[in-house]
């Protein structure tokens, strides 16, 4: 049995609750704009495994805002991953796009619950990047969302922080594909080999990334 603290939204979450209870919910919302804010905050005192994130509908009840599937499961992605989604109203395109998401945080969730948190600000102020790095620093997951226009036509380089800076890189773009919006991932995949010490301090360039979206990096130690 699970037990989760929701009382208030995050009004509750002190020391006391967190002693007792599995995963504390942040906020009502689960509009991925909004939540890309309020976990931003929360996860500054509370690991991201413990946070309550929800993979919600097309239309988020508390704004009446709609959001791609990439952005709304991106941002539930680095925290206690769930569905808040009637999913047998889905269509096949659907369906097949919530297997790849379940399937990616699967993947990576042993990194969040191990891992250590990382917050890269960026100069652009829609861009929000989330990252968790395995204690030996030898793997990351970078979460990149956009959370409304890009102030520019190519997003600045973003910096992936919290790797070692003396070993090499391989740095992958692992978002699945978003078939729905007609998003071809083939054409800005990342895959490229860089020392730590760069992927902190200057970066990787993304290219053009639409707003409201989002895009998940893997960082693996290369070795040889």
């Amino acid at each position: 049995m699970e037990i989760e603290s929701c009382a208030s939204g995050g009004g509750r979450i002190d020391l006391g609750v967190l002693a007792r209870t599995d995963r504390v919910w942040p906020s009502d919302t689960i509009d991925a704009v909004e939540r890309q804010r309020v976990q931003r905050w929360t996860m500054l005192v509370v690991p991201p495994e413990m946070i309550g994130a929800h993979l919600g509908g097309p239309v988020a009840h508390t704004t009446g805002r709609s959001h791609r599937l990439e952005l709304r499961a991106a941002t539930a992605l680095l925290g206690h991953f769930g569905i808040e989604w009637d999913l047998r109203t889905l269509s096949d395109g659907e369906r097949a796009q919530v297997r790849a998401w379940v399937a990616l945080h699967q993947r990576l969730r042993s990194t969040v619950a191990d891992g250590r948190l990382v917050r890269s600000d960026h100069p652009d102020p829609s861009a929000v990047v989330t990252g968790v790095v395995a204690p030996d620093a030898a793997e990351g997951w970078y979460v990149v969302a956009l959370t409304g226009l890009a102030a520019t036509q190519h997003l600045a380089p973003v910096r992936l922080e919290g790797l070692a800076p003396a070993r090499r890189y391989r740095v992958t773009d692992e978002t699945p594909t978003d078939e729905q919006h007609g998003l071809d991932l083939a054409q800005r995949r990342l895959d490229l080999v860089l020392p730590g010490s760069v992927l902190g301090r200057v970066g990787v360039r993304l290219g053009v990334v639409a707003p409201e979206t989002a895009r998940v990096l893997r960082v693996v130690e290369a070795l040889g």
